[in-house]
């Protein structure tokens, strides 16, 4: 994108990305139903899905899925929802990403390589069987 874009919109895409950090479904989900992007994606390439992913908040999470969100995007580091929701061994998360068809090898560090280095053999599992 190439033009610059006004501090009103720049506050409320924040906003936007603050919500899918705490979990506030509803209040996101309202937005997305009334014409948000729902991969809307911040500078550091963390869409609203890995940001919810990452802060544990599968009812987010299923609701971004929902609405289609894209779970194969990965952020500017290659992490990708599925990885954050490992990381932060989030159950739910994981499975409503593996439901939704996430592949637990995409990305850098992958899901799986994820719960290997961090010794979560729980994920790990989850991972393996789906």
């Amino acid at each position: 994108m190439t033009e610059e874009l006004d501090a009103e919109t720049l506050a409320f895409a924040h906003r936007m990305f603050d919500l899918a950090r705490a979990g506030a479904t509803d209040e996101l989900a309202a937005q997305l139903d009334a014409g948000l992007p729902v991969n809307l994606t911040n500078d550091k390439g963390d869409t609203l899905l890995i940001l919810a992913a990452y802060h544990a908040h599968p009812d987010t999470v299923a609701a971004l899925l929902g609405r289609g969100a894209d779970h194969t995007r990965a952020n500017d580091r290659g992490q990708t929802a599925l990885a954050a929701a490992v990381f932060r061994s989030s159950t739910e998360s994981v499975r409503a990403l593996l439901a939704a068809g996430a592949d637990p090898a995409h990305g850098n560090p992958s899901a799986i390589e994820t719960a290997q280095f961090f010794d979560l053999p729980e994920m790990t599992e989850l991972l393996r069987v789906g």
